[in-house]
């Protein structure tokens, strides 16, 4: 849990603390007032990088340096980010009195982010689907994360030798055993997890929707899902030639898509506003209690302008859920949200005249 958190040239913040309660926090002011780069750097501080910008965005505009600071349950955490001469950002943490330059998983603290852009995770691209997954991967096992970078790099190694010309083809064969290696790795840590968020996607949604619905989240790929690795390893050697002329690798798990089922229709072309919001929103519940669950700890939840977003009898869903995790409200409209929690949150207001202009 966090006690309090100090923002010194992050963002709007020159340099500001808040006090912090255990349970709901909301924090409340009118738009551009800073609400949104609190909960980044809370995000920040947990995981290590911001979900909307680079680390250059975040210091403060011209400013050398910024740090936030953290009192847990069990120590103090610090994130300094100074501005080296090329414009890139340095970053050091500093836990436990130790300093580290990146934080692997087993040193990140659990967090469930909801914020707007989620909103179109069923409906948008591809990419946004496979980086929910892959993100909530990350923080669930302690090694996908160097499987994804060892797939990354295996991939560019292979598309800059597809660059090149076909003259190289002779050196594609081990790049693509190796390739399909880890991609069969991926995913099938991919199903796995889908197989645990679809075990509790139709009951939770039947009970928010106050009837009965089959809902499930399906893996959809150009390779057979239960041979995974020689399904690609033939396909990039049948496409081998297509490749070379694209310049690029057209199969693997950096192409595949999830999609969401509502009823046997696809929840992006059938789903109303409702459906789609209470679809995403039994996701973040789902998502809460995978990360309990693999990390032994309860997550952090940030609800970024989202609240206003939902219903009544979605907001008393969030409201029933949210009692027993640390949690972090922004708000334009403080009655919206507070009558939800009457003598059980924490305030944190903001306002325009004690922003710090970046």
């Amino acid at each position: 849990m966090i006690s309090d958190i100090r923002l010194q040239k992050f963002r709007s913040y020159a340099d500001e603390s808040f006090e912090i309660e255990d349970g709901v926090n909301i924090v409340v002011g009118p738009n551009a007032s800073g609400k949104s780069n609190l909960l980044e750097a809370i995000l920040m501080l947990a995981r290590g990088s911001s979900y909307r910008a680079a680390d250059s965005e975040v210091v403060a505009h011209e400013a050398p340096w910024a740090r936030l600071d953290v009192h847990l349950d069990d120590g103090v955490r610090t994130l300094k980010m100074i501005r080296e001469p090329n414009d890139r950002i340095r970053k050091e943490f500093i836990i436990d009195e130790q300093i580290v330059k990146r934080l692997t998983q087993p040193k990140t603290l659990p967090v469930v982010l909801f914020e707007p852009d989620h909103l179109r995770l069923l409906s948008g691209s591809p990419e946004n689907r496979r980086e929910y997954i892959d993100a909530l991967l990350e923080q669930m096992d302690a090694h996908y994360g160097t499987l994804r970078r060892r797939y990354k790099r295996t991939l560019a190694q292979r598309n800059a030798l597809l660059k090149q010309g076909s003259h190289y083809a002779h050196q594609l064969f081990a790049w693509n055993i190796r390739l399909s290696e880890l991609a069969g790795q991926i995913v099938s840590a991919r199903l796995e997890l889908l197989g645990q968020i679809n075990k509790d996607l139709s009951r939770l949604y039947s009970e928010m929707a106050g009837k009965q619905n089959e809902v499930r989240f399906e893996y959809q790929s150009s390779c057979l899902l239960e041979q995974y690795s020689s399904s690609l390893l033939h396909k990039l050697e049948q496409s081998q030639e297509l490749d070379f002329l694209r310049g690029f690798t057209g199969s693997g798990p950096h192409r595949d898509d999830m999609m969401m089922w509502l009823n046997e229709r696809p929840a992006s072309e059938t789903a109303s506003r409702g459906e789609t919001r209470s679809l995403l929103l039994v996701l973040k519940i789902i998502e809460l209690r995978l990360l309990e669950h693999s990390r032994g700890q309860k997550p952090i939840l940030l609800l970024d302008d989202v609240f206003s977003e939902l219903d009544g009898a979605r907001r008393r869903a969030l409201t029933e859920v949210i009692g027993s995790y640390q949690t972090f409200i922004t708000t334009t409209d403080a009655d919206v949200v507070v009558q939800h929690f009457i003598n059980n949150c924490n305030i944190i207001p903001l306002s325009l005249e004690s922003e710090q202009s970046s």
